[in-house]
């Protein structure tokens, strides 16, 4: 009560002291209203710029009709604060009560009465709850600036290391050919195979390359988005605004764990150059049977990531455990056939043949296929997802950044790939679906399915999610790209809709 007697007689000195110089200045009656003003809502006929907002009696006022807060003492426990536009805002709508208070464990703001509904709680006035939270954002602000500038370095190496593997692979091409000379036509064949492994690898490893670099992109461009919006909040004038802004900013804050890139092509590589020589001091008969299939056992483009340990904590069993790792997903717009209607903030998918949607010509769109990929891929760590599946062809999955969008042939869709795995329905049932093979599910009337990655543990599975959590089929795959969740929806009608 002493508190606020003394904030009172403070406010009436400034008040004071503004009215001395505003006298000297201009008359107060013919002052001019801006738009930024609060008005006086005690002012009549000739409105007035308000000096105070009084948060007990949810009411503004000017000089005049301050006077009585400031000296009369029945309103001595009035609080009053610099002139807010929609007070009302700032009070209880059950209570009518200004919100004074904040609870850190629901993350709201109470008004006194509702505060004692929130027995228990960790609460804090709104003024500490700001500044104990604005220091946790503080320090969340460093976490995610190295993490953005770990991005960024991680970026330069995958750069970098693209200029790496076009020499590499020059170089061992130039050592394959050396060798390859001296065997003249009987060995043109031969050499034409190496030459295409070698290419093969090429193009696979500056795929993968590309891939991270892409989700490290993504990741950065996260990074920056949550920064400004930390950078937005904090510029907030009202503790209220700014508890409840940062309340809802929280439950989407981006994960700012990154990992860094592992560079070393060189020693995967010598080992092509060791078979080539040993090869072709056998028989040239023999070249055509043996050389080839031993450098495609040394094949194999290893992750330019470093190697992480798989999660030690226990594999998931309940649906409650595996949605601790949903993800919330998004259809790509750039991607999508123009035989599907993007819908639901992008993340419901409806087949609309024959009617095509004028969307803008772009690369990464699929022209043949009627497909869609997500905007955000899945990389490292544990990701789970649902969605909902309507109709005789739609199909779900995951792919690798690399999947060719403007071909015909068959490998370019999700279900003929050696780096696609998906699942949906035919007109004889459910199916699993990888490079052409399909695999029988047991479901018969399934219209929810979740689908879990385990990415260090190489470990895709689909379940049944449309009654109680069932398994369906797992997948174990050695990853070596971020992956993109994708749709086929093959028949007019088919929908998917991500939950």
């Amino acid at each position: 009560m002493a508190t606020r007697s003394s904030n009172n007689e403070e406010n009436l000195k400034d008040i004071q002291n503004n009215t001395d110089l505003n006298k000297e200045v201009r008359d107060p009656t013919t002052e001019m209203l801006l738009p930024p003003d609060v008005v006086c809502d005690s002012c009549i006929d000739s409105p007035n710029k308000a000096l105070k907002s009084c948060l007990t009696c949810l009411v503004s006022y000017c000089e005049a009709h301050l006077r009585p807060h400031l000296e009369n003492t029945k309103f001595q426990n009035h609080r009053l604060v610099d002139p807010l536009h929609d007070i009302d805002c700032r009070t209880c709508e059950v209570h009518q009560l200004p919100l004074e208070r904040f609870c850190l464990m629901d993350g709201c703001c109470l008004c006194l009465e509702c505060e004692k509904e929130h027995e228990g709680h960790t609460t804090a006035s709104v003024g500490e709850a700001r500044t104990q939270i604005e220091t946790e954002m503080q320090n969340k602000q460093e976490e995610i600036g190295q993490s953005s500038s770990a991005a960024e370095k991680a970026i330069g190496k995958l750069q970098d290391n693209t200029d790496l593997i076009k020499s590499s692979v020059q170089e061992v091409c130039v050592i394959v050919e050396q060798q390859f000379s001296r065997l003249q036509t009987t060995v043109e064949e031969a050499r034409k195979g190496v030459k295409e492994v070698l290419e093969g690898e090429q193009r696979q490893a500056l795929r993968q390359a590309e891939g991270i670099q892409a989700h490290l992109e993504q990741k950065r461009t996260e990074l920056q988005k949550t920064l400004a919006q930390m950078n937005k909040l904090s510029r907030s004038k009202s503790d209220v605004d700014f508890l409840q802004e940062y309340s809802e900013w929280k439950k989407g804050v981006a994960d700012v764990c990154l990992p860094s890139p592992c560079i070393n092509r060189m020693n995967h590589l010598t080992s092509f150059v060791q078979v080539v020589t040993n090869t072709t001091k056998e028989l040239c008969d023999l070249i055509l049977s043996s050389c080839t299939e031993r450098l495609k056992c040394e094949s194999g483009t290893k992750s330019l990531m470093q190697e992480s340990e798989p999660s030690a904590l226990p594999d998931p069993e309940t649906r409650e455990d595996f949605l601790k790792y949903t993800r919330s997903l998004t259809f790509d717009p750039d991607t999508t056939h123009h035989f599907l209607r993007a819908t639901d903030g992008n993340r419901k998918l409806t087949n609309t043949s024959p009617w095509q949607h004028s969307y803008p010509e772009h690369i990464a769109r699929f022209d043949y296929w009627r497909q869609a990929m997500t905007l955000d891929s899945l990389y490292l760590g544990r990701h789970y997802m649902e969605a909902e599946l309507s109709g005789e062809g739609a199909h779900v999955g995951v792919t690798y950044k690399s999947i060719d969008r403007k071909g015909e042939q068959s490998t370019s869709c999700i279900s003929e790939n050696d780096f696609s795995w998906c699942m949906g329905r035919n007109s004889r049932g459910f199916f699993a679906w990888h490079t052409g093979v399909e695999t029988p599910l047991g479901g018969t009337d399934i219209t929810r399915i979740g689908l879990y990655v385990d990415f260090e543990r190489g470990s895709l599975s689909f379940f049944d999610v449309t009654g109680p959590m069932q398994l369906l089929h797992k997948y174990m795959v050695d990853f070596i790209e971020p992956l993109y969740v994708i749709a086929w929806l093959s028949k007019k009608d088919n929908v998917i809709s991500l939950v």
